[in-house]
């Protein structure tokens, strides 16, 4: 019998899912979009339903290429980092949905700031616990009885029950990575302690489906959710080997880079931060720079075709700091910072030039600024995303940054998840 293993991804723009075995072979993947409508990533409804049209296509799939659906073991999910949403007990949600780049929550953040008793990667205005506070606020009538984030609220629906997450995804809403332990101070807020999830190490088996999705989907009873993990964590897992100086840069429509390190390393001040994973940590951070601002700026050009009228081997003198709307996390934590985008040079391809070398300058900075606090400079780094089939791109990135970039085989956050059913 093949044990095989079904990772499901909750991305900025869609979702995804797929299926490997155990020797971490492909056999089949699918997408979905959230919705019609462009407020539909932002809605716990539109997150399960495309979760559930991915994993119908799966395991439709496995059929058909000879699998039997009932060697599936295991199901494990990833999510933005720091989107979530609060559900009553039926795990219906009893307010909106606060996704990764929601901020400005400044009345939240000084509450924090108050009880927290040193800087914190829970403080600031865009933090994960100022969202938490904020969603209990717009609770007027006090029906919340789990805080889930994104990947928990997938998790839970295929279990039938809330109250599970991982320390990677509460990592920012407060938890402790080390222990899995919320802290005593968070007793100060005007937060229901019992809405807080159990946090587990991500791959750690939660529950079996529910035998209600056990039949929808066609699977066993015996198939185990396991704890998921954030997209770029997955991203990273799908990529490279959870070894010392492994770094993954996922370029999407953020730019997120990782480094494995043997010692953890926080500076939140900053935006650096460390997720567990393994016997070691994965340290780095999250910019708002990335895909998002090519979309947004450049709109249906050909970005493949504009990007071959660049030279890569010759530096832009055009200096920017590329963000869709003010504010940025990491390498400069500052919610107020304005997007640096003139003078823009009425050709296309030196405007593009500018705009991929500037991103380049800035994950150069990522990865010194995690060294220059005692994590571990990597020898190469391995991108996933879309931006990393960008060859122009990519050779921009190696002579910024003074090592080899290579695009990574096994791209998809999906498939990371999926690796995570594997380690426990």
């Amino acid at each position: 019998m093949t044990r095989l293993s079904v990772g499901i991804d909750l991305g900025t723009s869609s979702v995804r899912a797929g299926v490997i075995t155990e020797a971490g072979d492909l056999i089949t993947m699918a997408r979905a979009d959230y919705g019609s409508d462009a407020q539909s990533w932002r809605d716990p409804v539109c997150w399960w339903t495309a979760a559930s049209t991915c994993l119908h296509t799966v395991i439709a799939d496995l059929s058909q290429a000879g699998f039997d659906p009932a060697d599936v073991h295991g199901i494990a999910i990833d999510g933005t980092s720091g989107s979530m949403v609060l559900t009553d007990e039926s795990l219906a949600p009893v307010t909106r949905a606060l996704m990764y780049n929601d901020g400005g929550l400044d009345v939240q953040a000084a509450q924090i700031a108050a009880c927290a008793p040193n800087p914190h990667i829970t403080r600031g205005s865009n933090s994960a616990l100022a969202r938490v506070l904020c969603l209990i606020a717009e609770d007027k009538d006090a029906k919340a009885t789990h805080l889930l984030h994104q990947a928990d609220f997938i998790a839970a629906r295929l279990i039938g029950h809330g109250g599970h997450s991982d320390v990677n995804n509460a990592l920012k809403t407060g938890v402790d990575p080390a222990t899995g332990q919320w802290p005593d101070w968070m007793d100060q807020l005007a937060l229901p302690l019992g809405l807080l999830p159990k946090a587990h190490v991500p791959g750690h088996p939660i529950a079996p489906i529910s035998s209600e999705n056990a039949k929808e989907f066609g699977l066993s009873h015996s198939v185990m959710v396991h704890a998921g993990t954030t997209d770029s964590i997955a991203a990273f897992l799908a990529s490279a080997p959870a070894v010392t100086g492994s770094a993954v840069t996922s370029l999407g429509t953020t730019l997120a880079v990782k480094v494995m390190s043997p010692v953890r390393v926080d500076v939140p001040q900053m935006g650096l931060y460390s997720h567990r994973l393994g016997d070691g940590w994965l340290v780095g951070g999250a910019s708002n720079t990335g895909g998002g601002v090519l979309k947004e700026l450049f709109g249906d050009i050909n970005l493949t075709a504009l990007s071959e009228q660049i030279d890569p081997n010759i530096a832009s003198p055009l200096d920017y700091y590329p963000l869709v709307r003010p504010g940025e996390r990491f390498p400069v934590n500052d919610p107020t910072l304005q997007p640096r985008l003139t003078p823009r040079p009425i050709d296309d391809a030196a405007f593009l030039h500018g705009i991929l070398e500037s991103i380049a300058r800035i994950e150069r900075k990522a990865y010194s600024l995690i060294a220059d606090h005692g994590g571990t400079f990597p020898a190469k780094i391995i991108s996933a995303g879309g931006g990393a089939s960008n060859p122009v791109w990519t050779k921009i990135r190696s002579r910024v940054l003074g090592i080899p970039v290579v695009e990574a085989t096994t791209p998809e956050a999906a498939i990371g998840a999926a690796k995570l059913c594997q380690t426990q």
